[in-house]
Parts: structure tokens; C-alpha cells; sequence
């Protein structure tokens, strides 16, 4: 099948996750003392932290082409996968939507937490982004798993959601010490498994069937 724009867009999601993954690796060097280990990446883009210029410069294009690869995904199954996949892939979708926009609207206004109504917002943005991954995610296991043509669809789901759990329980169970480490567990597996539906575009869903319905 001839590739068209709509599929060569799907890269964008790699790039989203390598600019992601940039700003999460490089910033750290215009924020002194900042320890990866027990810090959040959120430090990294509080309003004043010393890093905030680097990282905006270098995750310039993580939710531009994030967001424009999962709405290409979005507009590709139309009529194709089944109901569930389709839906749990909206999901993901509003996920990006509210990541992209909240947090853009409600960085921390500093490291950690200083309790302003930014703070809170930002901290309501997160609940919302995690509540919309982790739906979206069971949501295409479910449709994955119960149809025959996507069950490495489900699979890739599966590994993103552990990820994300281990994260989250993590970061209640290890010494602050190590916080840091665990929270890029989940903040990483959304960012990847965009980049995976992205690739899935580029092939064309290769075994997208109008008649793959649940």
C-alpha cells in the first residue's frame, strides 16, 4: 500500500518522545543541584527554575508532534480496527490534548510543590492525564486482546500500563532518595506508546480490516 501523508505524520511521534526524551536528559544541566534520582521532571519546567528556557528549547516539538501524530491516528481508523480500539485510542487522544494544554497552562510555579492555586491546578492536570492513560490503555487491552488482528496492539498497552503502575507504586514505596527514578516510569510510558501508535500509522495499521469489529 502506497504510504501517504497521513501515514508519513505517524513518525511524528517518535520525534515527540525524542524531544521529550532530550529535555528530560539535557535540561538537568542549566538546573545546579538538581538530582534526577529524587526529583520530578515537572522541577524541570517549574516557572522558576533554571532550567525552564533549556527545557521549552528542547521539548519544542514533544507536544506539537505528539498531538499532531495521535490526531493522524485518529483520523486513519476511522471504519477500521474495532469499536473498543477506537475508542481507547480517542481516550489517548484527549489524554494528549489535556497534557498538552494543562500543563502549558499550569507549570509548578516551583520546584516540588508550593501550594498556589497554579500548584493545585497542575496537580489536578496530572490526575486527569493519568486517570485519561490509564482508561485508554485498558480500554485498547480490552479491544486488543478480544479481536484477532491487534493483540500486538494490546500487547504494547500492556507493557505502557505496568509502566505506568510501577511508577505510581513506586513512588509511595521506595525512599524519596529515589523518587525520581520511578516517576519517569510513568511519565515516559504515554510519551512511548504514542511513538508506537505513531509507527503503527506509518504502516498502515498493516492489518486494519473494515470487518475486525467486537
Amino acid at each position: 500500500m502506497k504510504k501517504t501523508i497521513i501515514n508519513w505524520l505517524g513518525l511524528l511521534g517518535i520525534i515527540s518522545l525524542l524531544s521529550y526524551t532530550a529535555a528530560v536528559v539535557f535540561s538537568p544541566l542549566a538546573y545546579p543541584g538538581y538530582d534526577w534520582m529524587a526529583q520530578a521532571v515537572s522541577d524541570l519546567m517549574a516557572t522558576n527554575s533554571p532550567s525552564r528556557i533549556l527545557w521549552n528549547q528542547l521539548s519544542s516539538l514533544y507536544e506539537v508532534c505528539g498531538v499532531v501524530s495521535i490526531m493522524m491516528v485518529c483520523v486513519f481508523i476511522q471504519g477500521k480496527l474495532n469499536k473498543l480500539l477506537r475508542i481507547g485510542i480517542y481516550l489517548f487522544a484527549a489524554m494528549n490534548w489535556v497534557s498538552a494544554v494543562g500543563y502549558a497552562m499550569f507549570p509548578l510555579t516551583d520546584s516540588g510543590f508550593a501550594g498556589t492555586f497554579q500548584d493545585a491546578m497542575h496537580v489536578v492536570v496530572t490526575v486527569l492525564v493519568v486517570v485519561l492513560s490509564i482508561a485508554s490503555l485498558v480500554v485498547i487491552m480490552v479491544g486488543g486482546y478480544k479481536g484477532k488482528s491487534y493483540r500486538s496492539l494490546a500487547i504494547w498497552a500492556t507493557a505502557a500500563l505496568l509502566l505506568m503502575i510501577a511508577g505510581a507504586v513506586g513512588i509511595n514505596v521506595v525512599p524519596g532518595a529515589y523518587f525520581g527514578i520511578l516517576e519517569r516510569f510513568s511519565v515516559f510510558a504515554a510519551t512511548w506508546f504514542n511513538a508506537v501508535l505513531g509507527v503503527y500509522l506509518f504502516r498502515s495499521f498493516t492489518t486494519a480490516k473494515k470487518g475486525d469489529k467486537v
